[in-house]
């Protein structure tokens, strides 16, 4: 079954080989992982500053586009989310200290 992540992973993957004038993630790649990297970090900013406001669609907007690009910056070392989901489902059902206290070993 393909989720709404999976959809848009797929949809990356394509546009990564478009051309860049006319396509924003083509663009991205052009420019490198370091253009990339950039604007994960700066919608993480953002996403912390609506996240200390009251504005809740915002928050939700900052927050999608912080999922798309990190989904970009995925696709540029051949991931996705499944990927990012298998880690989750690994944790799932440890306590945050002892899977925290594992990867510090």
């Amino acid at each position: 079954m393909n989720t709404t992540l999976e959809k848009l992973a797929a949809a990356i993957e394509q546009r990564k080989r478009a051309d860049p004038q006319r396509s924003y993630v083509a663009s991205l790649y052009e420019k490198g992982l370091d253009a990339i990297l950039k604007k994960v970090g700066e919608e993480a900013t953002e996403t912390i500053l609506a996240a200390k406001g009251d504005d809740n669609a915002r928050l939700v907007s900052e927050t999608a586009d912080l999922w798309f690009h990190t989904l970009v910056m995925l696709a540029a070392r051949d991931l996705g989310p499944a990927d990012v989901l298998a880690e989750l489902n690994r944790r799932f059902g440890l306590s945050g200290l002892e899977e925290k206290a594992a990867r510090d070993k």
